[in-house]
């Protein structure tokens, strides 16, 4: 697609194929692991063996290319595997600048493997850009950024951290998953990637894990992740990156419901008297307002995260009242979902950045229902703390 279409039509279109044999409108699933190869050996039609290519991941590549503006993408089994892959360019003796309130997978991913190989990790707060200018080192090569963070749902000026990393040869990554390519596009504000678990808002319906990296060039950085997902085996099914496809489709649509909603979610929670705090970029009161109207100008995602009066047995308190939000981890699916982060088993406190989440804190993810009811729920569930 040559043309810069609405995002709602490049949704559509991206990547889509009529099937040449019988003219079907929804893409056919290749599950075959090998192809034949011609009587002199070649493989005129593209493909060998599906670990290192497949007519569905290839066309979820392209779609996921256009979509971004990219040079090139490469889909994963998981949203790990991509974060993985684009670490893997890192090599023994290099520095990487992360944020404190880190994704704790990939904080997992930083202190567990990447430290043993020799990289080393600088944590700063990446809001603020004179800490991100004095951490740079001569052994820094890459800048990791997760924007909106999670779970506070901070907001990193892309354009202003990219500023300080070019000039000095540094990479700037970032991990969009909150926002995806409808409400931010980190490579047109100079990033070298885009990172994705596609799981969450990408797929969007809580039934297949796939992670996405989107690259601005097709230079070193992008082989080297490539390299890694074909040598490690990061490869995702076929049907998998199918079912990402067709999510991809509706995402525009999606993600302008699911921040409708969260913004309607947080305007609530913040004049609620039993709520200390709203995490939020949509509230002007949020310390990234003003970047978030900037570099999200259609909305700031369905990502939410509220402190609530009372500490820890308040806020689980709150979690076992609801009747329409699912207690539930993850993120980005058509259904409401809520969780005390700090107690979750699959939250590592700490991660090794100096961050620990707070007892009082509640991580939603605000889905596609009816804003009212979502509010009404959240409502009868709050005040059942003060019940009598």
């Amino acid at each position: 697609m040559a043309e810069r279409y609405h995002p709602e039509t490049a949704a559509v279109h991206a990547g889509r194929v009529i099937d040449p044999g019988t003219g079907a409108v929804a893409p056919p699933i290749h599950l075959s692991t090998t192809f034949e190869r011609d009587p002199d050996g070649s493989y005129p039609r593209g493909y060998s063996y599906s670990t290192f290519d497949n007519p569905n991941r290839a066309w979820l590549e392209d779609a996921i290319t256009q979509l971004e503006g990219g040079a090139a993408a490469i889909a994963t089994s998981s949203g790990m595997a991509a974060i993985a892959a684009v670490l893997s360019a890192l090599k023994p003796g290099e520095r990487v600048i992360v944020s404190y309130d880190l994704f704790q997978g990939t904080a997992r991913l930083l202190n567990d493997q990447l430290r043993q190989w020799g990289i080393a990790v600088d944590v700063v707060d990446v809001t603020r850009l004179d800490e991100v200018a004095a951490a740079i080192s001569p052994q820094t090569r890459m800048i990791w950024i997760d924007t909106p963070s999670n779970p506070l749902i901070r907001v990193t000026d892309i354009a202003g951290v990219v500023a300080l990393a070019r000039p000095k040869g540094v990479r700037v990554a970032v991990d969009s998953t909150f926002a995806t390519f409808v409400l931010q596009r980190p490579l047109d504000h100079g990033a070298d990637v885009a990172v994705y678990a596609a799981t969450k808002y990408i797929a969007g319906h809580s039934d297949v894990v796939n992670g996405l990296a989107v690259f601005r060039e097709k230079g070193a950085l992008y082989e080297r992740a490539r390299a890694f997902q074909i040598n490690v085996g990061l490869t995702p099914s076929p049907f998998d990156c199918w079912m990402v496809h067709r999510g991809l489709r509706t995402l525009p649509h999606r993600m302008r419901v699911h921040s409708r909603n969260a913004q309607a979610v947080s305007e609530f929670l913040e004049g609620h008297p039993r709520v200390a705090r709203v995490y939020y970029p949509g509230l002007g009161s949020n310390e990234g307002w003003q970047i978030a109207r900037r570099q999200m100008p259609a909305g700031c995602g369905g990502m939410l995260s509220a402190s609530v009066k009372g500490g820890r047995a308040a806020a689980i308190g709150t979690v076992a009242r609801v009747k329409l939000f699912t207690r539930a981890a993850s993120l980005g699916g058509v259904e409401s979902l809520i969780e005390h982060r700090a107690s979750s088993p699959i939250q590592t406190r700490g991660q090794g950045t100096g961050f620990t989440l707070p007892d009082d804190l509640l991580r939603l993810s605000v889905g596609i229902e009816h804003a009212d009811d979502l509010i009404a729920d959240l409502d009868q569930a709050l005040d059942g703390n003060w019940a009598p």
